[in-house]
């Protein structure tokens, strides 16, 4: 049976009406407790935005090689720059992931010299969405609260861009013979955080995996941004809320994929304890505490090995 994830529409999202809040938390919760993957629509991210976003990605790893890796990823720590073809393995037991990706770490302080940036408009425009994202990231995590009964910036205190990563993907087209057996455009893996925010153009890809192991093609739909919850959210919440296994297949054929995703992780310091409201009277949590920064850097350097 298909995993099921909704489409939910935000148009009603309004701070000042606890009724609409209310029903976007019960959509929400529901959607989340029950495969960890939804679709939200009207977050507030225009489609101008998204598409003059695709394009400047399109831009960059259009580039040669030896352009792009003026762009160079450093480090883990930092998690900022470019990186090539078989450099990230997101599924430590197979073959190297078949994509490339320039990741853009804490936007909102970085270094605008940074020499690493390959032209001021690709700056300052992906800047600009990131704002938006992290905007649309807080309208999400305010229903959040609502639905776990916390005050209302419970979640958003704590995501003030120190580990919120804005990621654009390439899959390049490739031939059938240019895939190892078991590789993947992303293998199989949960995403580290708190939510993930994902832009799909009409190039599918994305499978999720529901209880039995079943892999699930997500399809790309017009407006709707796919939203998942991460392994933070799933410890925040006792397993309420899944970090469900997810994966790329490769792209085969002639045609290249893009997506964008937004990784909305905690600042590093945040303290990640079980929520009393996700408790029953007598039970105890099933995670222990930790801080976000070591749960986070503990994957990805896990990724980089």
């Amino acid at each position: 049976m298909p995993v099921f994830i909704p489409t939910i529409d935000f148009k009603a999202y309004d701070e000042q009406d606890d009724a609409a809040l209310d029903d976007l938390a019960s959509q929400v919760s529901d959607a989340l407790t029950r495969s960890g993957f939804m679709k939200v629509m009207n977050l507030g991210i225009t489609s101008v935005q998204i598409d003059h976003t695709f394009a400047l990605s399109k831009w960059f790893f259009s580039l040669s090689e030896e352009e792009k890796s003026t762009s160079a990823y450093a480090s883990a720590e930092e998690n900022f720059g470019y990186q090539s073809l078989g450099l990230e393995r997101l599924d430590p037991s197979k073959p190297a992931d078949l994509k490339q990706t320039f990741t853009l770490r804490d936007l909102l302080r970085h270094d605008k010299e940074d020499p690493r940036w390959p032209a001021p408009e690709f700056r300052d425009e992906l800047t600009n969405f990131y704002k938006a994202c992290l905007e649309g990231a807080y309208r999400i995590q305010r229903v959040f609260s609502k639905a776990l009964g916390l005050e209302r910036d419970f979640f958003v205190q704590y995501h003030q861009g120190e580990n919120v990563s804005l990621r654009l993907l390439y899959y390049p087209s490739s031939g059938i013979d240019d895939v190892a057996e078991g590789q993947l455009g992303a293998g199989a893996h949960t995403d580290y955080g708190m939510i993930t925010l994902l832009f799909q153009n009409d190039i599918g890809g994305l499978e999720v995996q529901d209880g039995e192991g079943t892999w699930h093609p997500v399809t790309p739909e017009n407006d709707a941004i796919v939203i998942n919850t991460g392994d933070l959210m799933e410890r925040w919440t006792n397993g309420k809320y899944r970090s469900t296994p997810h994966r790329v297949q490769p792209k085969l054929g002639d045609v290249d994929r893009y997506s964008i995703a937004v990784f909305v992780d905690p600042d590093t310091e945040t303290p990640v304890r079980v929520l009393d409201s996700c408790l029953k009277p007598g039970e105890k949590p099933g995670y222990p505490e930790i801080t976000a920064g070591e749960h986070i850097q503990e994957r990805i350097r896990a990724s980089h090995g």
